[in-house]
C-alpha cells in the first residue's frame, strides 16, 4: 500500500466493525484461534474508541511480530497452578495476553461471587493492551476492581541511569448506578511509552518532562526518548508505586520482574509478565442499590463546584472514555497515517492480498 492511500484513508472516519474484522483476519493467519483472535481484535479497537490510540491498532504489528515468532503463542493453554478459595494463581504459558487476562478477571469475579473477594495471580502472560478493560467488565458485572501488571524495563530506578523498571499500569473501576463504570487506569511514567510511540508516529515532539535521552538529558524527541528512559510521575513517588506494582504482579505472582519482563515491542522474547487481580463484590459491603446511589451522588457532588478557566467540564475517572467511545462508534475512528499504513503492511505480510485500505473507511 502506498503512502498517498495512506493519507486518503487518514483523512476519512474509519469503520470500527471493520477494522475489528480485519484485525482479527491478521491474528487467524497466524494460528490464533478465531474467537481468541475477535478477542484481541476488540481489545485494540476498544482502546482507540476510548481515545487511547497509543494502546489501540498502533499496535497490531507488535503482536502479530511476537506471534509469527512464537515469542507469544497463537493457542493459549492456561494452567491453574493455585486454586485456594478466594485465591488463584494462574499460568499462561506464554500464551495471548488479552486471552489471559480475560480469564483472570473472569475467575476473580466468579470467586468474589463466592467468598465476598477473589484474588487471581498470574504469571508467564503478555501485555494485554489496556487494564480499564478488564477493570471496566469486573465494574460491571458488580464488582470493584483492581489490577496491576508489569511490563518491559522503560524507568531507571530513582537517582540511577539504567533501565530497570516497567511503566507498570494500574487501575481501580467501581460500578457508578446510572453512569458509565468510574474508573482510574494510569502507568507510573509520567506517560506511558505508547505515546510516544504514538508521537513518533505522528510526527510530533513530546514535552521534555517525558523521557530523558540516553546520555540522562531532557528531550522533545520521541525516537530519542524511546532509546533514552521514560521518567516516572511525580518523581520518587512514581518510582516507589512502579516497584510496588512490579511487586505485586511479577515477584507475587512468580512470573518475572524488572529486567526479566520484555514488552510487547520485543519480537523475540516471551514476555513474562505477571497480573494481579483482585475483586470485591459490592454486595458484601451494602446494598447494591445503596451503593449506586451513593456514587451517584459522589459523582454529582465532583460535578458542582465551579468550573475554572480553560475547562469545558468536571469529569469523574472514565467518564471522558466512555464519552469518546459513544462519539466514536457513531462518527468513526480518525487514525494517523502511519498507522494505516502500518496495517496495510502487515496486511501483505499475513498474506490478506485481497485487503485494501478503502476497505475499512465509511
Amino acid at each position: 500500500m502506498t503512502a498517498p492511500s495512506a493519507e486518503a484513508a487518514a483523512a476519512r472516519r474509519i469503520s470500527p466493525e471493520r477494522l475489528c474484522a480485519f484485525v482479527s483476519r491478521v491474528y487467524r493467519s497466524t494460528g490464533v484461534p478465531a474467537g481468541d483472535a475477535d478477542f484481541l481484535a476488540d481489545t485494540l479497537v476498544q482502546a482507540d474508541l476510548w481515545g487511547h490510540q497509543s494502546h489501540g491498532v498502533l499496535r497490531t504489528s507488535w503482536y502479530y511480530d511476537k506471534l509469527v515468532t512464537g515469542a507469544m503463542k497463537a493457542v493459549t493453554k492456561t494452567e491453574t497452578v493455585v486454586d485456594a478459595g478466594a485465591i488463584a494463581v494462574i499460568d499462561g504459558h506464554d500464551g495471548v495476553g488479552q486471552v489471559i487476562a480475560r480469564q483472570a478477571a473472569e475467575e476473580a469475579v466468579r470467586r468474589a461471587k463466592a467468598h465476598g473477594v477473589g484474588v487471581v495471580s498470574v504469571r508467564n502472560s503478555g501485555h494485554f493492551g489496556t487494564c480499564m478493560y478488564y477493570t471496566g467488565s469486573i465494574a460491571r458485572q458488580g464488582c470493584v476492581a483492581i489490577l496491576a501488571t508489569n511490563g518491559g524495563p522503560n524507568m531507571p530506578p530513582w537517582g540511577g541511569l539504567g533501565k530497570l523498571i516497567g511503566t507498570n499500569p494500574w487501575s481501580v473501576a467501581a460500578p457508578a448506578g446510572r453512569h458509565a463504570p468510574m474508573i482510574m487506569d494510569i502507568a507510573v511514567s509520567g506517560v506511558a511509552r505508547g505515546k510516544v510511540y504514538l508521537a513518533r508516529q505522528r510526527h510530533e515532539k513530546i514535552p521534555d518532562t517525558w523521557a530523558l535521552d540516553k546520555d540522562g538529558n531532557p528531550t522533545t524527541d520521541p525516537a530519542a526518548a524511546l532509546e533514552g528512559y521514560i521518567l516516572p510521575m511525580a518523581g520518587h513517588k512514581g518510582y516507589a508505586i512502579g516497584v510496588i506494582v512490579d511487586m505485586l504482579a511479577g515477584v507475587l505472582s512468580g512470573s518475572g520482574f524488572l529486567d526479566g519482563v520484555h514488552g510487547p515491542y520485543d519480537p523475540v522474547n516471551p514476555s513474562r509478565a505477571g497480573h494481579f487481580f483482585a475483586a470485591f463484590d459490592v454486595t458484601r459491603f451494602q446494598p447494591r442499590e445503596q451503593f449506586d446511589a451513593r456514587m451517584e451522588e459522589y459523582i454529582a457532588k465532583l460535578k458542582s463546584v465551579p468550573l475554572a478557566p480553560g475547562h469545558e467540564a468536571i469529569f469523574y475517572p472514565g467518564e471522558i472514555e466512555a464519552r469518546a467511545d459513544e462519539r466514536n462508534r457513531q462518527a468513526g475512528l480518525a487514525l494517523p497515517a502511519d498507522t494505516l499504513a502500518d496495517l496495510a503492511r502487515v496486511a501483505g505480510l499475513a498474506g490478506l492480498a485481497d485487503f485494501t485500505l478503502e476497505q475499512l473507511v465509511l
